[in-house]
Order: structure tokens, then C-alpha cells, then sequence
């Protein structure tokens, strides 16, 4: 009995930990960036799901911004193409971006399903609709890549107007270019122009690493939080490599483009979001304001 009680009272100071957080958020935009690992485990998958969806329910006003390549790698092997990249960029030709649009399209509803079965309204759309993301071709190391876009501009009203009429919008990467031509987009990159364009407090990127460390190869080198110009310093010493750093440049853009706090946590651990968000701990990497990080000191 006293067991459970203790058990009990733990829930109760969680619960009560949370509250200055519910508060201070209440009604503020908040963009997770959903993709990785975390897509392709059907109980990682709902776990995600269940996180926005508390997150909605205590007042948040969440948008997610998926991706999809695994599951568009997968189905370009299907039809007997191979997935070629070029600087990390999936190279997209007419039939790879026929491919690329019905997997976003079929990932995207399939969110919106375990959403709703949660009992939260939601809805799913691309940055085709209402022109919510107009983009133009992205050269890779001056190559043509095909059909990648660069987003050029966002029109974020259809996303005010959903959140306003309470739904939680849910956005697949696809962009439109001049020509009405449809464009797959780097889901990081639309992730951090919807966060700018709407003024989101929060942009999280769900990952397949833990957060930041000063030496990937020293655990007690992790980064749970660092400011902006400390990002910057850490691209410019060349310690970050690989896909983290267009990831990490995104971030720092964010954050000088009126984001308030960028998150980079590992969404292949269960309710990564909840605890980094919800706890005086955290358990990722935030990045903050110059002056935030300060008035943390």
C-alpha cells in the first residue's frame, strides 16, 4: 500500500512539475518535425502521436511536418528504381516524385487516422494547398537534382485558419514551384520555414540521435542546452558533420528568424517530447536565444 501510494505521489509532483510549463505555453505554436526511426516502429509511431496530441489537449497549439523516405525509398524499389542521393538529397525525377507524393500523401492520412482516434480533430494537408509552401529548384553542389525545392515563401494562413477553428494540421513536405509543378521538399527545411512564417514558440526536430555533443564520441560531452552564436561556433569549428549539420543550420536560422527555443531530441525513445518539454531536466538539446541562455546562468 505504501508502495503504491509513493507511486502515486511521484505521479502527483510530475503532474505538478508540468504546470508551470502548461502554463507558460498555453496558446503558443509549437512545429514538431516528425521522421527518422521514429516513423517506421508502429508503437513509436502512436507514442509520437499521443505527445502532440496531450500537447493540444493542455493548450498547445501543435502543427507537425512529417517526412517519409524510408517509406519512399521502399516504394521507388518497388517499381525497380534505386534510391540515388547527392549530398544527402534524393535525387527526384518525374516517376520518383509521382512515387515521392502518393507515400507523403498515404503517410500523411495515416497520421491524421491515429490523431483522430485520440479524439483531436485533425487535418492533413501539403505545402501544395492553399500555396503553403512555393519553392524553387535546389541545386546540390550546383547539380540538378530534379524535382527538390527550395522553399522560397510561405503562405501560413491555412494553418492559422485550422488552428483557429481548433484542428491540429498535419503537413507533407511537397512544394509547388512556378509552373504548378509539384516538388519534394526537405521535411527539416519546411519543418523551420512554417515555424518562421507562423512565429512558433517551440520548433522540435525529432531525430535518430539523443541531441548535441561536443565530441560524438564522449557521452559526458553532451549539450543539453547551448545558445544560437554557440551553435554557430560549433558549425564553424567543423566538430558537427554529416546530416546534423544542415539539421543544426536550420535550428540556428530559426532562432534568429524569431523562434524562441529549438529542441533536438531522439524520437525513437518513448515520450522524448513530453519530457524534454514538461520536466525541469529535459532529456535533448535546446537551443536559445543569445540572452536566454544568459538569464539561465
Amino acid at each position: 500500500m505504501e508502495k503504491d501510494m509513493e507511486k502515486v505521489m511521484q505521479k502527483a509532483e510530475t503532474l505538478i512539475e508540468a504546470l508551470p510549463y502548461i502554463q507558460k505555453f498555453n496558446r503558443k505554436i509549437i512545429v514538431v518535425k516528425y521522421g527518422g526511426s521514429a516513423m517506421s516502429n508502429e508503437e513509436l509511431q502512436k507514442n509520437v502521436i499521443k505527445d502532440v496530441t496531450l500537447l493540444k489537449l493542455v493548450g498547445f497549439k501543435p502543427i507537425i511536418v512529417h517526412g517519409g523516405g524510408k517509406e519512399i525509398s521502399r516504394w521507388v524499389g518497388k517499381v525497380g528504381k534505386e534510391a540515388q542521393f547527392v549530398n544527402g538529397l534524393r535525387v527526384t525525377d518525374e516517376e520518383t516524385m509521382e512515387i515521392a507524393e502518393m507515400v507523403l500523401n498515404k503517410v500523411n492520412k495515416s497520421l491524421v487516422a491515429m490523431v483522430q482516434e485520440l479524439g483531436v480533430k485533425a487535418v492533413g494537408i501539403s505545402g501544395k494547398d492553399s500555396a503553403l509552401l512555393q519553392v524553387e529548384k535546389k541545386l546540390s553542389g550546383g547539380q540538378d537534382i530534379g524535382y527538390v525545392g527550395e522553399v522560397t515563401k510561405v503562405n501560413p494562413q491555412v494553418l492559422y485558419d485550422l488552428l483557429e477553428k481548433d484542428f491540429l494540421p498535419i503537413v507533407a513536405p511537397i512544394g509547388l514551384g512556378d509552373e504548378y509543378h509539384s516538388y519534394n521538399v526537405n521535411a527539416d527545411d519546411a519543418a523551420c520555414a512554417i515555424a518562421k512564417a507562423v512565429g512558433a514558440d517551440k520548433l522540435v526536430f525529432l531525430t535518430d540521435i539523443e541531441g548535441l555533443y561536443r565530441d560524438i564520441n564522449d557521452k559526458s560531452s553532451f549539450i543539453s542546452r547551448i545558445s544560437a552564436s554557440g551553435a554557430d561556433e560549433l558549425i564553424e569549428s567543423g566538430i558537427i558533420g554529416g546530416g546534423m549539420l544542415p539539421k543544426l543550420n536550420n535550428c540556428t536560422n530559426a532562432i534568429k528568424n524569431g523562434v524562441n527555443r529549438v529542441h533536438i531530441l531522439d524520437g525513437r525513445l518513448a515520450h522524448a517530447l513530453l519530457l524534454e518539454i514538461f520536466t525541469n531536466q529535459g532529456i535533448g538539446t535546446a537551443i536559445v536565444r543569445d540572452e536566454d541562455l544568459e538569464n539561465m546562468k
